[in-house]
């Protein structure tokens, strides 16, 4: 009998470890170019899914009460809001490559974080228990712009491309807020302020001549804009010219003008608790989330097309970058839902995702 040396021995203690590991190298995938990113309230991760197999590659850490997520322009990092209904004051940023969590961006007074979107470098998001709306320079490191709504529960934001028009919907004040960039001070002047200075005047010291100067970054006007009850889902036609907002309380749809700038329609289509709206890419469809089902009307006609009641959507909607599928967060139900375009009907799932809510598209260039 062979008498196994002290070597041996070591080897065979430490091989049950080298498998493990081996096995977890063999497990792990690398983030797709093209990947979805859906997060869980419940398990505090983001789960980057690749949506040719339908499969979670990664799920990584993001803090408490993550609500939603967008991904940078080039695909490589990805901001979480920690909303806590005010209670939090953070972004959390992931690094999709390394699927790891990046950093913390502390937004101080700026608290209960929500809506994100990613435009034109940086990320702008919601500030809702501050009633503002800010933007985060990744390139410098700081938030370098803020403006305040002056409505209650700001929670969602859209940007328009070039970043001089922004949108929001404030909750509890059952308004929109457009905000458009002035070249100069919106309003004109203050009250008294002549071209010299007060009352026309020599301007006071350290002062230029003239009229004051716009604010860095320049001014915006805003035009708060009634609509229904509970307004917190929304999303812009693809076209720029209407936005569609879902009204939890009322049930109702909004159609605002963005020319005019008011309501021109108020759809009945029985969507109580609805909380998101996406159009499809070409603009023929939008799915909103409405609890217990997820249900599709037609953008031309403005009626119902299809009420899918097995589908419980209750969070964030995203389309598919070629408009062959839509996604469906079902927070109830664990898991996110695949809806076919063509068919409307629902072909697939993703999950366990526990508690899922906001959904993004992450393109690497």
């Amino acid at each position: 009998m062979i008498k196994p040396t002290r070597s041996c021995i070591r080897l065979l203690c430490l091989l049950p470890a080298v498998l493990v590991l081996v096995s977890a190298c063999a497990v792990a995938q690398s983030t797709p170019k093209v990947a979805l990113l859906a997060l869980s309230k419940q398990d505090h991760t983001l789960a980057i899914v690749d949506p040719a197999s339908l499969k979670i590659v990664a799920r990584v850490p993001v803090g408490d009460d993550p609500h939603e997520v967008i991904a940078s322009s080039d695909g490589k990092m990805a901001y979480v809001s920690n909303y806590g209904f005010g209670s939090f004051h953070t972004l959390t940023v992931i690094d999709l490559i390394e699927q790891k969590q990046a950093k913390v961006i502390d937004l101080g007074a700026l608290r209960g974080p929500h809506g994100l979107t990613f435009e034109q470098g940086k990320v702008w998001f919601t500030a809702e228990a501050a009633k503002a709306i800010g933007s985060y320079d990744p390139a410098s490191g700081k938030i370098d712009w803020i403006m305040g709504t002056g409505q209650n529960r700001t929670h969602m934001v859209y940007v328009f491309p070039g970043a001089k028009r922004i949108l929001t919907t404030n909750v509890n004040s059952a308004t929109v807020t457009i905000l458009d960039k002035t070249e100069g001070r919106a309003g004109g002047p203050p009250p008294g302020m002549g071209p010299g200075g007060p009352a026309g005047g020599a301007p006071p010291p350290g002062m230029p001549p003239g009229p004051p100067p716009a604010p860095p970054g320049g001014d915006w006007q805003l035009t708060v804009v009634p609509v229904g009850r509970g307004s917190e889902g929304f999303d812009v036609t693809p076209d720029g010219k209407e936005a569609w907002i879902a009204n939890a309380g009322d049930g109702t749809i909004s159609v605002i003008d963005l020319v005019a700038k008011q309501v021109v329609a108020t759809l009945n289509v029985n969507v109580p608790g609805a909380n998101r709206l996406k159009f499809t890419p070409d603009g023929k469809l939008a799915l909103v989330s409405a609890g217990q089902a997820l249900v599709v009307l037609d953008a031309a006609t403005r009626k119902e097309v299809k009420r899918l009641s097995n589908v419980h959507a209750s969070g964030g909607i995203q389309m598919q970058p070629d408009g062959a599928r839509a996604y469906a967060a079902r927070g109830r139900d664990g898991y996110v839902s695949v809806i076919d375009l063509k068919t409307l009907e629902e072909v697939g799932h993703i999950g366990p995702v526990g508690g899922p809510d906001g959904l993004a598209w992450a393109v690497r260039e």
